[in-house]
């Protein structure tokens, strides 16, 4: 390996939650805190080159009492209630206001292409991506999907852990598969075509099983799971089973790894007090499954309990080291930091 750390793209991340929600500034984004996961300093340090940039609107429901609950030997959180679609549009077109003040701030550059995107890993600003998680804005004459990829939405997930009209999202359950409710709907049907024809990436982390294997058929594009682990290693309803990740390598897509804690312990807990060892568990079996081609990082950076041996984004050389005495060589270590995520970037794309 190298001195300087290599630039990682990652597929999720929640900083924006944080700056919708008054935690940070962009300001502060930019010159440095030592708070949450991801700030300019700390992905200099750690090779955060960036990536997708969620726009996610947040149920009412209490999150503490999620993360209660899911250090449990076992638990079974009820889905959220759907959101409005008026206040999620008010909600969604704020976190486009605050990926732009990042980038005012001199945080991120704004990227719209696989090579804008590979031109901006390097640094010194973290490549950004928009992606909406949970399409609660959009109504079913998907008007508001233009106006979001107009304003450069280049990523979607149909559905967060709860239902839209597009289709249903799997809950926070464990022991559980993602076999939970029906597929998508007919406008979930007609979201996936446009996003094909728009060349939006269509992100099937949080959708259930029929939902995923609904958007397989329909899709002309790579099939994609943003930020999800295989269900083999921990038997979560939030990761994917050998059928789903079969399904995903036969369309040339990928996976990127969640570092959520409770998706990679296999006794699904809440618990950041672990080696990398799991990690390397997930990784093994998502590249025996899917190839050395179709396997990243999607790490859930600034909404999710992440492990300690990581902590935050400066903490990313220590995965890589992990991953380089597991055995992983320099090109490997390459693909997954950012190669395998330009290529199907510029599949999906078009370019």
């Amino acid at each position: 390996m190298t001195d300087a750390p290599i630039p990682v793209f990652d597929g999720h991340n929640d900083l924006i939650l944080r700056l919708l929600r008054h935690d940070v500034t962009a300001a502060q984004v930019a010159e440095g805190i030592d708070s949450g996961h991801i700030d300019k300093p700390r992905a200099a340090r750690g090779g955060f080159g960036g990536g997708f940039f969620a726009i996610y609107v947040p149920s009412p429901a209490d999150k503490a009492l999620r993360m209660e609950e899911m250090v449990k030997p076992a638990y079974d959180i009820p889905l959220p209630d759907p959101l409005e679609e008026a206040p999620s549009v008010a909600w969604t077109d704020n976190g486009f206001y605050a990926l732009d003040a990042l980038a005012q701030a001199g945080a991120v550059t704004l990227c719209r292409t696989a090579a804008e995107v590979e031109a901006a890993l390097p640094g010194p600003t973290m490549a950004a991506v928009a992606h909406i998680e949970g399409a609660e804005a959009i109504g079913p004459d998907l008007e508001a999907l233009h106006r979001y990829h107009a304003r450069g939405l280049r990523s979607l997930g149909p559905v967060w852990s709860r239902p839209t009209i597009f289709g249903d999202g799997v809950p926070f359950r464990y022991p559980s598969d993602p076999d939970i409710g029906p597929g998508l709907t007919q406008a979930g049907k007609a979201l996936v075509r446009e996003c094909n024809a728009l060349k939006i990436m269509i992100d099937l982390s949080h959708l259930n099983a029929r939902g995923l294997e609904d958007v397989a058929h329909l899709s002309d594009a790579p099939l994609v799971a943003t930020h999800s682990n295989a269900w083999a290693v921990t038997p979560h309803a939030r990761n994917l089973t050998d059928r789903q990740l079969e399904i995903i390598r036969d369309s040339d897509g990928m996976v990127g790894i969640n570092f959520a804690s409770a998706f990679l312990r296999p006794d699904g807990r809440m618990d950041d007090d672990f080696t990398l060892d799991f990690v390397l568990r997930h990784f093994d079996h998502l590249v025996n499954k899917l190839g050395e081609d179709r396997v990243g990082l999607g790490s859930d950076f600034d909404g999710a309990l992440v492990p300690k041996p990581i902590g935050d984004c400066a903490g990313l050389p220590s995965l890589m080291a992990a991953l380089a005495a597991h055995g992983a060589d320099e090109a490997l270590l390459q693909k997954v930091a950012h190669g395998n995520w330009l290529r199907v970037l510029r599949k999906t794309w078009g370019e």
